[in-house]
Formats: C-alpha cells, sequence, structure tokens
C-alpha cells in the first residue's frame, strides 16, 4: 500500500507541473465569472440557465483534464524508459496500474474541489443562499464518474498503441455513453434481430455514465438525491473502476515493455 501511495504522491505532483494545472485556473476564473455574472441580470431563470452553463463546463473541463492526464501515464513510462527502473525496485505492474490511477484519481479530485468551491463562493455570494450539500453530492457523483473514466482510459493505455488515439476514443466513447446511452433500451425496441437484442446486451454492458450526472437536481434545486441512491451509485462505478482497472493490469501483465 505504501507502494501505491508513493506511485501515486509522484503522480500528482507531475500532473501539477504540466500546463494542465495552470489551464485549470484559468478554467476555473473564466467558470466563476461566468458565475458572479448572473447577478446583472433580474431574471432567475436567466441565472440558473448560467448556472446551468458553468456546471456544464466544469464536467467538460474535468472530463479533458482526466481523459488528458490519464492517456499519457503508462505510455510516457515505456517511452522514457522509466518503467525499468521502476519495476526493478521491486514494484509489481499491479502496483504501477493501482498507483497511477489513484494519482490520476485524487488529482482530478482536487481539481473538481477548486472548481466547486469557487463556484459555489460566487454562487452563493451573489444568490445569497449556499446549497453545501447539493454542491458535495454534485461533486462526489462526478468524482465517482472520474473514476470510471480514468480506469478505461488507463485500460485503452495498455491496449491502443498512441495517447492521442487512446483520448480520442475514450472521450468519444464517454460521451456517447454519458449522452446516448440510456436511449439505447427504447431504440433496440423499434429494431429487429438479431440488432435488437445487441442493443439489449450493450445497455446493460455498459457503464451508464449518465447516472452520475445530476446537474438538473443542482440547477433547478430540486433537493438532494437520497444517499442511499449515492451509496448505490459508489458502488456501481466502484464495480466498473475494478473491473477496468484488472482488465489494465491483465493486458499490462503481458504486454512487452521494450515495444
Amino acid at each position: 500500500m505504501n507502494t501505491v501511495l508513493a506511485l501515486s504522491q509522484i503522480v500528482i505532483k507531475e500532473l501539477y507541473r504540466r500546463k494542465d494545472f495552470y489551464v485549470l485556473f484559468v478554467l476555473t476564473g473564466l467558470i466563476t465569472a461566468v458565475a458572479g455574472s448572473a447577478n446583472f441580470f433580474n431574471d432567475d431563470k436567466i441565472a440558473r440557465y448560467l448556472k446551468e452553463l458553468c456546471l456544464l463546463l466544469i464536467w467538460l473541463s474535468a472530463l479533458f483534464i482526466a481523459v488528458g492526464a490519464s492517456a499519457r501515464q503508462i505510455p510516457a513510462e515505456r517511452e522514457n524508459r522509466t518503467i525499468f527502473p521502476l519495476l526493478a525496485k521491486p514494484v509489481t505492474r499491479g502496483q504501477v496500474v493501482a498507483g497511477k490511477f489513484f494519482g490520476c484519481w485524487l488529482a482530478c479530485g482536487l481539481a473538481l474541489l477548486m472548481f466547486y468551491l469557487f463556484l459555489g463562493v460566487v454562487t452563493g455570494s451573489r444568490e445569497r443562499e449556499w446549497p453545501v450539500m447539493s454542491f458535495l453530492q454534485a461533486l462526489w457523483l462526478q468524482w465517482v464518474f472520474l473514476a470510471v473514466v480514468i480506469a478505461m482510459v488507463l485500460w485503452g493505455s495498455v491496449v491502443f498503441a498512441a495517447p492521442s488515439s487512446n483520448a480520442t476514443i475514450c472521450v468519444i466513447a464517454v460521451i456517447g455513453i454519458w449522452g446516448l446511452g440510456h436511449y439505447l433500451n427504447r431504440v433496440a425496441v423499434q429494431e429487429p434481430e438479431p440488432l435488437r437484442s445487441f442493443l439489449y446486451v450493450l445497455y446493460f454492458v455498459i457503464p451508464h455514465l449518465e447516472w452520475f450526472d445530476i446537474r438538473d437536481m443542482v440547477t433547478h434545486e430540486r433537493g438532494l438525491v437520497p444517499w442511499w441512491d449515492c451509496f448505490l451509485a459508489t458502488l456501481y462505478g466502484a464495480a466498473y473502476s475494478i473491473l477496468f482497472l484488472f482488465a489494465t493490469w491483465v493486458f499490462f501483465r503481458r504486454k512487452p515493455l521494450s515495444q
């Protein structure tokens, strides 16, 4: 466990030394500026639309940060040939995968915390309301969402040839599942066999990332998600994260490091 934590700390330090960290600050400033501009309008609906826009930007920026950071972890170790002294310490390949995952996940958690902290302060100061619990639920569920994404991208990094192709394919897959995954069962009803069975199987196999998105509830102040549902969503995300990490370990274990 100490080895995994040490690897995670290295990943976090590397991520915040890169330009991603400065891009995070710029995006945070833009998002909070947009949220603060809601005070210039007297219509409450416009303020809600702007809040919805801010939350969308948070989701998209966190997604791209997570994918970009995860896609280059293992390929960079192989390209720089630092994987050889790392595994000679000795460190197992499973520990490398776990360390890379927790490092990226914790770094994304710090980024999310910064996003929601600034957004909450600006929104609360302008609207005189402090929906702390709603923001905490949204942050937590989005963090679980990113765990699944990071594990998926790490798996892709040992399957696809280049980080760029892995990142592109994973972004398209995540956005497609996020936006269209919950419609597959409805589409399947209208299709003939064997396409109908294939779409039904696909519907039950893919991780339903849209279940972690509660932006509408936060934007329209519909209250909190039942804590039992949050717990089940967390278990659901953890199960898919472990599944993708196990697949990453299996592929990475068999992959020659010299290529």
